[in-house]
């Protein structure tokens, strides 16, 4: 299963968290993923890609 979640640097120590499937900054919390450390970011998009690929596997079983 692909990742939704990628990193983009925007600028030297500023990451962007993004959704492979839309381009655009990915939302946690009503908060924008922009303008992170490069170590919070990679932790976070581990953590985000896990949490997806649960949830798309939990909505392929109910089908």
């Amino acid at each position: 299963m692909a990742n939704r979640y990628t990193l983009r640097m925007e600028l030297p120590q500023s990451w962007t968290i993004v959704d492979v499937f839309t381009g655009q900054p990915a939302v946690v919390r009503q908060k924008v993923m922009v303008g992170m450390n490069p170590r919070e970011a990679e932790d976070m998009v581990v953590q985000m890609n896990v949490r997806d690929v649960r949830r798309r596997e939990r909505a392929e079983r109910k089908d």
